[in-house]
């Protein structure tokens, strides 16, 4: 099925929101590059680690917790962390301030090198992540996949957004909306359909100028529930 043109979705969020300052007002923009290259490196490795925890468990208890987790953590000190021993690591999955998980506390670590050895080629995680081409932000989700602990699926991508990149999300309205215009069939995760997906929001953003997050939002609200901005008649 041809790509639906980036104006019959927009003209069609208006539609469903009551007016296009409305719509305007739900969008949300990235940081610029220069901005996001200056994301300091604990930042990237606390976001990371929220997010694991938030996986399969409430978010709002992880929210609640975080400044314990923040505490215990050294903030996120990159150096200090890729210091810690096993034994210190068992330890800290045992305290009761933070969610007790051995294995999601092992991904601090394994995440702190990551961002270490990236950091040592490109000055910091932020400027390698700022660099990153927009248009192939597929390929960034499938570095923290290969190369984190934990971050495929939606955990990396949701990372990147709380952290200001300009990266879509594959949110159950977005992946409903590609579903329902036949733009892809199957796994939302297989190469096939990313690459699918990719493309089309490559040709919103020719259309449109918009960034990909933006794009992103406006998708959602196009084809999901109508709640987001709704008023009481």
């Amino acid at each position: 099925m041809a790509i639906e043109h980036f104006d019959a979705i927009y003209q069609r969020v208006c539609e469903r929101k009551g007016s296009k300052a409305m719509v305007e007002s739900l969008l949300s923009a990235p940081l610029s590059k220069q901005d996001l290259a200056g994301v300091p490196d604990d930042r990237f490795l606390a976001e990371f680690t929220k997010k694991v925890f938030q996986s399969g468990f409430v978010w709002r208890v992880v929210r609640q917790k975080w400044p314990d987790f923040e505490e215990v953590f050294w903030g996120f000190d990159v150096d200090k962390l890729l210091l810690m021993p096993d034994e210190m690591v068992e330890k800290k999955a045992t305290d009761p301030k933070i969610i007790r998980n051995l294995s999601k506390v092992r991904t601090i670590r394994e995440n702190a090198l990551m961002i270490k050895e990236v950091s040592r080629e490109h000055g910091s995680f932020g400027q390698f992540v700022a660099k990153w081409d927009s248009h192939d932000v597929i390929s960034l989700w499938d570095y923290l996949k290969t190369h984190g602990a934990r971050l495929g699926g939606n955990t990396g991508p949701y990372a990147l957004r709380f952290l200001g990149a300009d990266t879509f999300l594959l949110s159950r309205d977005v992946e409903a909306y590609f579903v329902q215009h036949k733009i892809i069939s199957g796994s939302v995760r297989s190469k096939r359909s990313l690459n699918a997906i990719q493309s089309a929001f490559n040709s919103w953003q020719e259309q449109s100028g918009r960034s990909l997050t933006e794009l992103s939002q406006l998708l959602a609200y196009s084809s999901g529930d109508n709640y987001v901005g709704m008023q009481e008649n």
